[in-house]
């Protein structure tokens, strides 16, 4: 006899299962409401014996199977219909930066609003570029004419916002309107603004002067311009003429600076030489800018000790590239370095003409 054992009393009525043992002539056994009964061991005869030994306990009833939750219905927003404009059926999106505090332009944050000037509503996506990824720095929806916050920053952040998207869908809620194709659009922030008052203007939609980037004008996306580094062999060793209006690039003697005839200014970024860039291609685009550069430098070449800060911005510095390739090529006696970070951020080279 061994624990496991299942045992049937001689004498009295019942048995169950040895579950010990007490001293050498009893034996504890478990009936069936599973208490332990002290029998003497002569008493107790086995009926079925446990090959492993293994203590036996009632079987357990088995738990009653639970209906499988359903899925929650997820919850759709609930959007309110806002009330309609004229002439808002056509899209018009932009992107805008505001100051908090104009009056202290080079310790001030910032305020990134998407203006929605249209009768549709938007989700939206805004991002940033980080090498050839993009990180998202907010998302969400826009109803009809209204302006959201997106985010505040400061100046630290600048290098992170050189490029970035705004991605739209279009819709109208519980009534029919004309359909809105989805918009993807790439800008490039010149973040040398931040730092002038003057490049922030008034507006119908800000009270304070604002800095705004269209995203989508008259149901049109803007115009993406990017330059790849790949191009840069290209533009640079061959010269295409590229049927464009006659534009001179913006040309500013900055008289508050020391120098033999005051600092010049010239901003190369192709928003401010062309009203227009559509059908230029990327490579055009960088010819265009690096002629203006050549003009300049021509006009002012006798004019020693002339400086000049060529303002290109930072983006991928492709533009920075080609200026510096070509002054070490042809102008190798020029001095050249970083313009005043103070006045214009990374974004800017100074020249010295010799």
């Amino acid at each position: 006899m061994k624990i496991g054992d299942k045992v049937r009393f001689l004498s009295e009525v019942g048995g169950g299962i040895v579950t010990g043992f007490k001293g050498k002539d009893f034996v504890l056994v478990e009936d069936a409401d599973g208490f332990d009964i002290p029998m003497p061991i002569r008493e107790c005869v086995v009926i079925e014996a446990d090959d492993y030994n293994i203590k036996r306990k009632p079987a357990a009833t088995a738990p009653k199977q639970e209906e499988p939750a359903k899925p929650a219905k997820p919850e759709m927003p609930v959007i309110q219909r806002q009330p309609e404009v004229r002439g808002g059926d056509t899209l018009n999106v932009f992107l805008a930066y505001v100051p908090e505090d104009a009056k202290a332009m080079m310790t001030t944050p910032f305020e990134a609003y998407l203006v929605n000037d249209s009768n549709y509503y938007l989700y939206y996506t805004y991002l940033s570029a980080e090498g050839k990824a993009w990180n998202n720095r907010s998302h969400g929806l826009v109803e009809p004419n209204t302006k959201l916050l997106l985010e505040e920053f400061t100046k630290d952040v600048l290098n992170e916002m050189e490029r970035v998207a705004v991605q739209l869908i279009a819709f109208k809620d519980g009534k029919s309107a004309a359909i809105k194709p989805a918009v993807s659009v790439e800008l490039r922030i010149d973040t040398v603004k931040f730092y002038k008052l003057h490049t922030f203007s008034a507006s119908d939609f800000f009270e304070e002067p604002a800095l705004i980037y269209d995203i989508v004008k008259d149901d049109v996306p803007a115009k993406q311009v990017y330059v790849s580094a790949e191009e840069i062999q290209s533009a640079l060793l061959q010269k295409k003429f590229v049927d464009k209006p006659k534009s001179q690039p913006i040309v500013k003697p900055n008289h508050g600076q020391s120098g033999k005839n005051g600092i010049i200014e010239v901003d190369l970024h192709i928003d401010s030489l062309l009203d227009d860039t559509h059908g230029m291609s990327n490579s055009e685009i960088l010819n265009y800018q690096l002629d203006k550069f050549r003009e300049v430098i021509e006009a002012n070449k006798e004019k020693r000790e002339q400086k000049i800060v060529f303002i290109h911005g930072k983006g991928d510095g492709v533009l920075r590239k080609a200026i510096i390739d070509e002054l070490k090529r042809k102008h190798s006696n020029y001095r050249y370095q970083d313009a005043s970070f103070q006045e214009y951020g990374f974004g800017a080279t100074m020249l010295t003409i010799k």
